[in-house]
């Protein structure tokens, strides 16, 4: 039997995806497929692909002839072709098209994890177009929450089916290590809120700030502590400092789940989120978590969270003041989080559902090569 051949394909490579593709790598290679990993090469040095077995192919970020030229020779003679997110998507069909008029045509599988929020009409109709190309290109859509499947399928998606993916489960450290992640952030003896992502507009952080200056009349004040780096981080520093407020930008962490152990409660201020990477950490760990209710956070957290309206700091910052003065209420959304988590796809149910759609798609191809040419 002919070993099967898959190109993982990742853009940029969000924290997300970029882990999901680790796991899905590994758990493939375990099962004899051939696995080959394109994506930047910085991406290797943070999640090891090369470790599960892969090969890895570094390809630039950027879209030009020489990177689509580079993707096209690491897809010559793949059986699938999975790529990761709308731009990865583009560029594997880029990569893929020269095979649009040959006998064998490669099958292309999209994973949408998340989607690109647009600033202004421009960059909207752009994405737009992104998203089509992307979605139209695809023998399968594999959309991370029901939006997404709703949405590639209004963009034209021939098959759109729920993926969704979970990240790998979370070692949690001891009482010890928890307190320590606490004095170091000089948190022994005030509440600690813990948020993690780029520091980027769409993540909500403005909010998070005008909530903070809320807590203030809280005594204890609570701190609240971002793990994460982006070009927001000057601006949000600035105001910080100006007004005095109760919250410290850690920048870039290796230790994020210790901190977010630590937490007593985990915050996702976010414009949009499918299945975010926080919410599915906090929920596992038994971190209380107060998220906005937008994208795919609902149907991931179920009644497992506190949710609230995004934008709205007022909501916000009354739905932590509630928790904090409420240790029962915490404790039942801590059991509730992890009888949730229970809920969702396993690393290796989602390995086992991704080699499933390849395999059919693998049986058509094959059933397509030996049918009859017309004279």
């Amino acid at each position: 039997m002919t070993q099967l051949r898959t190109v993982q394909v990742l853009g940029g490579g969000s924290a997300g995806s970029s882990a999901h593709v680790r796991s899905l790598a590994a758990g493939l290679v375990a099962r004899g497929v051939r696995v080959t990993v394109c994506a930047p090469a910085e991406l290797d040095h943070d999640y090891d692909y090369l470790g599960t077995g892969a090969h890895f192919v570094p390809v630039p970020r950027r879209s030009d002839p020489l990177a689509i030229a580079v993707l096209r020779a690491a897809c010559a003679g793949a059986d699938v072709v999975h790529a990761h997110g709308v731009h990865a998507g583009v560029r594997a069909a880029l990569a893929l098209g020269s095979q649009a008029q040959q006998r064998r045509r490669v099958p292309l599988v999209v994973t949408w994890h998340t989607r690109t929020l647009a600033d202004g009409p421009a960059r909207a109709r752009l994405l737009r177009l992104m998203e089509r190309k992307a979605v139209r290109a695809a023998a399968v859509v594999l959309g991370t929450s029901s939006e997404l499947v709703d949405r590639a399928r209004r963009r034209g998606a021939r098959d759109a089916r729920l993926g969704p993916v979970s990240i790998p489960a979370p070692r949690r450290g001891s009482d010890a290590v928890d307190g320590k992640a606490r004095a170091d952030l000089g948190a022994m003896d005030r509440p600690l809120l813990m948020a993690v992502g780029a520091l980027e507009a769409h993540r909500g952080y403005g909010t998070l700030l005008d909530a903070s200056r809320l807590w203030l009349r809280h005594d204890p004040v609570p701190l609240v502590a971002v793990a994460g780096e982006g070009r927001q981080r000057g601006a949000l520093q600035r105001r910080i400092d100006t007004d005095d407020l109760p919250v410290r930008l850690l920048g870039r962490r290796d230790d994020v789940t210790s901190l977010l152990a630590a937490a007593d409660v985990a915050l996702l201020p976010s414009r949009w989120e499918a299945r975010a990477p926080l919410a599915q950490e906090a929920l596992r760990l038994g971190v209380p978590l107060v998220a906005t209710a937008v994208g795919g956070v609902p149907e991931l957290v179920g009644d497992a969270a506190v949710l609230v309206p995004y934008g709205d700091a007022g909501a916000l910052a009354e739905a932590v003041s509630g928790l904090l003065a409420d240790p029962v209420r915490r404790a039942e959304l801590a059991a509730a989080g992890r009888v949730q988590a229970g809920t969702w796809p396993t690393e290796d149910d989602t390995v086992v559902q991704v080699l499933s759609v390849y395999d059919e798609l693998c049986a058509g191809s094959r059933i397509r090569r030996q049918r009859p040419q017309s004279p």
